[in-house]
C-alpha cells in the first residue's frame, strides 16, 4: 500500500509541475510580456541615450525597441522552421 500512496504523491507532484510549466509557456508567448520587454528596452535605451547627450534620445530609442519587438514576434516562425529541419 505504501507504494501506491508514493505513486499517487509523485503523480500529484508531476501534475503540479506540469501546471507551472504550462503557465510559464503561456507567459513566454504573451503579449503582456512582450509589451513589457519593449517598454523596458525603450526606457533603458532612452535613459542611456539621454545620459550620453544624444540629440532626440527618446525618438532614437524607438528604433531598437521596435527591432526588439519584431524579433520577438518573428522568433516563433523561425523556431518552427528550425525544428522542422532538426526533425528531418
Amino acid at each position: 500500500m505504501e507504494d501506491v500512496e508514493e505513486l499517487k504523491r509523485e503523480v500529484g507532484l508531476i501534475k503540479e509541475r506540469n501546471g507551472r510549466v504550462e503557465l510559464d509557456k503561456k507567459w513566454e508567448g504573451s503579449f503582456t510580456r512582450r509589451g513589457l520587454l519593449v517598454l523596458f528596452t525603450y526606457l533603458a535605451i532612452g535613459f542611456y541615450l539621454q545620459a550620453i547627450n544624444i540629440p532626440r534620445a527618446w525618438l532614437n530609442a524607438i528604433v531598437p525597441s521596435v527591432g526588439f519587438l519584431l524579433s520577438t514576434l518573428t522568433l516563433p516562425f523561425f523556431k518552427k522552421v528550425w525544428l522542422s529541419k532538426i526533425k528531418k
